[in-house]
C-alpha cells in the first residue's frame, strides 16, 4: 500500500491544476468579448448620429482683438458624445448571449436582439442573467480603465478599431488575434 494514491486525492489534484486555466481562460474570453462587444456598440450609435449635427468647441473667452477661438465639429465622434456613450452603454450588454466553439470552447458574446428587428440565428447561444451581468461588469470596467483609449480611437474614423484597441492596445484579446471577425 505503500506509494498508493487514492483516486480523490489524484482528482483533486488535477482539478487544481486544470481549474485555475479554465477560469482564467472564461475571464480573458469574457473580457475579449466585453470590449468587442463595446466597440461595437459604440460605433454604432456614432452611425445613427445625423452626420450634419456639429458641437462647438474650444475656448468661449473673447480674445482681445474681439474674435472667439471657436470651432464646429461633428456631434457623433465628439468627446463630450463619446463621454455620454460610455456612460450608458454597457447598458446594452443585456442584449448579448454567450456562444461556446465547440471544438476551441472558446466564449464568444453575440448580439441576442437586433439593432433593427431582423431575426437572428441563436442557436447554440446561451441567454441568461449571469451572462449578461458578468458580460456588463466586464463591459463597465474596460470602458472605466481605458475611456481614454475609446476615446481617442473612436473620436476619428478608423479601420479595425476592435482589433487596434482589444487586442493590440489592451492585450485584452491577444488569443483572438487569429480568429476571423465574424467570430468574435
Amino acid at each position: 500500500m505503500r506509494g498508493w494514491i487514492p483516486p480523490a486525492l489524484c482528482l483533486a489534484a488535477a482539478l487544481a491544476v486544470l481549474l485555475p486555466t479554465a477560469c482564467a481562460r472564461r475571464s480573458q474570453d469574457l473580457h475579449c468579448g466585453a470590449c468587442r462587444a463595446l466597440v461595437d456598440e459604440l460605433e454604432w450609435e456614432i452611425a445613427q448620429v445625423d452626420p450634419r449635427k456639429t458641437i462647438q468647441m474650444g475656448s468661449f473667452r473673447i480674445n482681445p482683438d474681439g474674435s472667439q477661438s471657436v470651432v464646429e465639429v461633428p456631434y457623433a465622434r465628439s468627446e463630450a458624445h463619446l463621454t455620454e456613450l460610455l456612460e450608458r452603454v454597457c447598458e446594452k450588454m443585456k442584449e448579448y448571449g454567450e456562444k461556446v466553439d465547440p471544438s476551441t470552447h472558446r466564449k464568444s458574446y453575440v448580439r441576442v436582439i437586433s439593432h433593427d428587428g431582423t431575426k437572428m440565428d441563436l442557436s447554440g447561444v446561451k441567454i441568461d442573467g449571469d451572462v449578461a451581468s458578468s458580460l456588463k461588469f466586464a463591459c463597465e470596467s474596460i470602458a472605466e480603465e481605458y475611456e481614454d483609449e475609446l476615446i481617442e480611437f473612436l473620436s476619428h474614423e478608423a479601420d479595425n478599431v476592435k482589433d487596434r484597441l482589444c487586442s493590440k492596445r489592451t492585450d485584452l484579446c491577444d488569443h483572438a488575434l487569429h480568429i476571423p471577425h465574424d467570430e468574435l
